[in-house]
């Protein structure tokens, strides 16, 4: 095993470049992968622009997808040489957070009080993906074997994209017979659609401005699509609706005007559940939340992680309820990875996801 590894790094706002870093050192509970496909997060491209803060030389990425090279003393039920996945969130299984039924929250208990996104280590607390190897901690709770009737990148959307979208629906409490609006088709948005009508919705209702991306929309199982480039967006869902409003909607872009579409097309009791990563303070408006007597529901969601999330998920795909390689999109060598980063960030030539490989 070599000792010396290539790794996207974090150097300053503006710039994240291929470096040369130490291959990790894993301890007992720890696991070293050997990482064959990655790729690219919006949340990237947040730490890329300096809108989310990350120490500076911190390997980034944090869906991985791989092969185990060395494990930990102390873990058991694994092999090297097997195949996996890890979340990009990784419970530790044992904190206060993950005992109340809250892993992606995991770390938050210290004696300096709360810490949200403690469950997030890749790429934020800890060196991430984007390298040609990768210490996962926690091995036992998050290592999930890949079937071996799965390729790379029909389960690359598992650690993170795909966990986040469905879990955009779960927490909406979608049930059979509803009708739930998707606002931004995204990758997250399209898992989010995705995940609203496995959950048993109706009705589903795509939002975005892009053509191809409202295309996609309709594969992964929108029964009607709204272009907000031609259309005022609330006013089309409440005509859809017949003036009723949706049973939930699933805001997954993270900007003051999708959110606030999204609260107002909700029916009375209704609930909107928010994937987006915002930039900036919210405001809440005065009418469409009804002076707060609306008995509305928002709720948040972070990613849920773990290696029972990530056998669920496997398991969606592997039965043909869930494809999710068409969100690939383009294909970069990780030694590319300003490239693919520049690719990205502008959202240019019709991209969804990148696979990046070492």
């Amino acid at each position: 095993m070599p000792r010396m590894m290539k790794a996207a790094v974090f150097v300053e706002p503006g710039r994240i470049v291929i470096d040369d870093k130490p291959v990790p050192e894993i301890g007992p509970l720890d696991a070293l992968l050997r990482i064959t496909t990655t790729t690219i997060c919006g949340t990237d491209v947040h730490i890329l622009k300096g809108e989310y803060p990350v120490a500076r030389g911190l390997t980034v990425g944090h869906e991985p997808v791989g092969v185990i090279e060395q494990l930990g003393s102390a873990v058991r039920g694994y092999r090297e040489g097997q195949r996996v996945i890890a979340g990009a969130i990784t419970p530790s299984g044992w904190s206060n957070a993950c005992l109340c039924g809250c892993g992606s929250q995991d770390g938050a208990g210290t004696e300096h009080g709360w810490k949200p996104l403690g469950g997030w280590r890749f790429g934020n607390t800890i060196d991430g993906a984007q390298a040609e190897y990768l210490l996962v901690p926690d091995a036992m709770a998050n290592l999930a074997p890949v079937p071996d009737a799965l390729t790379d990148e029909q389960v690359l959307m598992c650690p993170d994209i795909m966990s986040t979208g469905f879990s955009g629906a779960e927490s909406a409490g979608i049930r059979i017979g509803d009708t739930v609006a998707v606002f931004a088709q995204g990758p997250i948005g399209l898992c989010a659609t995705l995940g609203a009508k496995l959950s048993g919705a109706t009705l589903v209702i795509g939002v975005d401005r892009l053509p191809a991306r409202l295309e996609m929309a309709r594969r992964m199982g929108a029964d009607v699509v709204v272009d907000a480039s031609r259309v005022d967006v609330v006013d089309e869902i409440l005509k859809i609706t017949g003036g009723r409003g949706v049973d939930a909607s699933i805001e997954a872009l993270g900007t003051q005007a999708t959110f606030e579409a999204a609260l107002r097309v909700l029916r009375p009791g209704g609930t909107l559940s928010s994937l987006g990563v915002y930039a900036t303070d919210l405001k809440i408006p005065l009418g469409a939340f009804a002076a707060g007597l609306g008995d509305h529901r928002i709720v948040t969601t972070l990613c849920p992680g773990g290696k029972e999330r990530m056998r669920r998920l496997m398991s969606a795909i592997e039965s043909g309820r869930a494809d999710l390689g068409a969100l690939v999109t383009h294909r970069f060598r990780l030694e590319e990875i300003e490239a693919a980063y520049e690719l990205f960030s502008h959202q240019r030539d019709g991209v969804l996801k990148v696979a990046l490989t070492p």
